[in-house]
């Protein structure tokens, strides 16, 4: 798979050594945030053009996404990093993605230059699948009509991306953040087509932990909006594949004050030296939301009943039966596999039977455990 970083990467249509070279490609515009089971629908359309046509199936991406240029803080929270978006799609099928930057010179481009110096000129796209309410272009006079006439005129395909539904909803990005916001894990697996979990390697911060006999594993976060923010159950993958029980803390901790956010993770029961190490973290149920203490002591006694809580969802799970969100079928595929191994889907290898995710988060008293139920509804947007 190949990672190409901004239009002046490409090769170019005047040079006639690498015109000779060029095969043209199959391809698709869009954020992929979360490459959820909508966009490996996609995936697979292309796919299936690429096997006809003997093409490559490229994806072209944007970094920052559009609306975090525009609206910055106030933009949607990400489902995946970059790196993961990356290894995701080459499991799911891409064998190009072309990452241009989204600044200034990008988006002063009208919707014409758009389409003749990134679609024609640098990827002499030969199908071109988007959805058809796709705009682009600095007026936003760009949509599926103009691509269409223009592709008649030069050459190139166009086709609408299938909308892909779960359980009669339509899977988007959009749908996918609030379900996690409002703690169902469970059916956000299923739309995601693995669990929602968090990749990245264990710093030292200020051992906080270890002064209360609770000792953390930090992994640091973007400063972007987080996706989820609290304090959850989970599950962590250790370097050597094997899962734990845990508790993790996502946020930025205001009761001890904090410069950026922070994946704070305790494990069950287990002590390990994990400094510089990989983890994967799982959220399966959400305990609570982050909270300013008035003082230390009292963060104290919240964190045991944290840690009590989390036992007890555990024991309980052992002890019934839950559905699985049946995150990637039967079989794992060879890039499947691979992408298991460099970070982007150990998600999805978690054994959901000894760590179910929940569909809402956990009463104050966890006495008891409902199952996953039916998906909650709210509108979804077009990613």
């Amino acid at each position: 798979m190949e990672l190409i970083r901004g239009l002046h990467n490409l090769p170019h249509t005047s040079d006639a050594t690498q015109r000779q070279t060029l095969r043209g490609c199959v391809a698709t515009i869009g954020n992929f945030d979360g490459v959820h089971l909508g966009h490996r629908a996609i995936l697979e359309q292309l796919r299936t053009l690429s096997r006809a046509e003997g093409l490559p199936v490229t994806v072209v991406i944007f970094e920052p996404q559009p609306r975090e240029f525009f609206a910055g803080d106030q933009a949607p929270p990400r489902l995946t990093r970059l790196r993961d978006k990356v290894a995701l799609l080459k499991a799911h099928g891409a064998d190009r993605i072309l990452c241009l930057p989204f600044n200034d010179a990008l988006r002063s481009l009208t919707a014409r230059q758009f389409i003749e110096r990134v679609l024609i000129e640098g990827l002499q796209v030969k199908h071109l699948v988007v959805g058809d309410d796709f705009r682009f272009g600095c007026d936003r006079s760009g949509d599926f009509t103009l691509l269409q006439a223009v592709g008649r005129e030069r050459g190139f395909a166009v086709d609408h991306t299938r909308t892909f539904a779960l359980d009669d909803e339509r899977v988007s990005s959009t749908r996918v953040r609030t379900l996690l916001a409002s703690g169902n894990f469970f059916q956000a697996a299923r739309m995601l087509g693995r669990p929602y979990g968090y990749q990245g390697r264990v710093v030292r911060d200020r051992q906080l932990g270890r002064t209360i006999g609770v000792p953390t594993a930090n992994i640091p976060l973007t400063s972007r909006p987080l996706a989820l923010r609290g304090v959850f159950a989970c599950a962590t993958r250790l370097p050597d594949g094997e899962w734990v029980a845990g508790v993790a803390n996502i946020g930025w901790r205001p009761t001890v004050g904090a410069d950026r956010p922070m994946l704070e993770v305790h494990l069950l029961d287990r002590e390990i030296e994990l400094y510089g190490r990989p983890l994967t973290v799982v959220p399966c149920a959400r305990l609570r939301g982050e909270t300013k203490f008035e003082d230390f002591s009292a963060l104290v006694t919240q964190i045991h009943r944290d840690l009590d809580s989390a036992r007890q969802y555990f024991l309980q799970a052992s002890l019934q039966t839950f559905p699985l969100a049946e995150p990637h079928g039967p079989e794992m595929t060879d890039a499947e596999a691979e992408a298991v191994d460099s970070g982007g889907l150990c998600a999805a290898t978690l054994p959901q039977a000894q760590f179910p995710l929940a569909s809402a988060p956990l009463p104050p008293d966890t006495s008891t455990i409902e199952a996953p139920s039916g998906p909650v509804s709210t509108d979804a947007s077009d990613e």
